[in-house]
C-alpha cells in the first residue's frame, strides 16, 4: 500500500464490529470521527481481538475497504488520548501497524523542517 504523507489516517480509539460493511463503517466515522466520509481519509478499524483490521477511504467514486487477518500475533493499536474517540498516523506508521510493530515502542525522531518564510531572503532560491 502506497501512500502519500499528506494523507490523513486516523485509527478509531475503540475496537469494531468486523462484520460491519461499508454502510456500517461510514457509520462509525460519521458519529464518533467527526471527519469527512468523502475526504480521501483512511479510517482505521481494529477488531476486539486484534486480529483483524480494516481500513475504510474514498477513491474516485466509491468506497474501497481493505480487510487484513493476522494468522499470529496482533496488531498493536497506537496511544490514544484519552476520551478521544480517534487518533492520527502517518502513512509509515500505519505500514509498521499493518506489520504488527507496536507503534508505542517506535521512537519518531524530530524532523527538521525549514524555518518560517518571515525575514528569509528570497533570492537564495535563484
Amino acid at each position: 500500500m502506497l501512500l502519500s504523507n499528506s494523507v490523513k489516517i486516523y485509527v478509531a480509539a475503540q475496537p469494531a464490529d468486523m462484520r460491519l460493511g461499508i454502510d456500517g463503517l461510514g457509520q462509525l466515522v460519521a458519529s464518533s470521527f467527526n471527519e469527512d466520509i468523502y475526504s480521501g481519509a483512511l479510517f482505521v478499524f481494529l477488531s476486539r481481538r486484534m486480529d483483524r483490521l480494516k481500513i475504510l477511504t474514498w477513491d474516485a467514486g466509491g468506497f474501497v475497504v481493505y480487510y487484513k487477518r493476522l494468522e499470529q500475533g496482533r496488531f498493536k493499536q497506537p496511544r490514544v488520548m484519552s476520551g478521544a474517540a480517534k487518533t492520527m498516523i502517518d502513512a509509515a506508521q500505519l505500514a509498521m501497524l499493518l506489520r504488527g510493530i507496536d507503534l508505542r515502542r517506535v521512537r519518531k525522531p524530530v524532523l527538521w523542517e525549514p524555518p518560517e518564510s518571515k525575514g528569509i531572503d528570497k533570492s537564495l532560491g535563484s
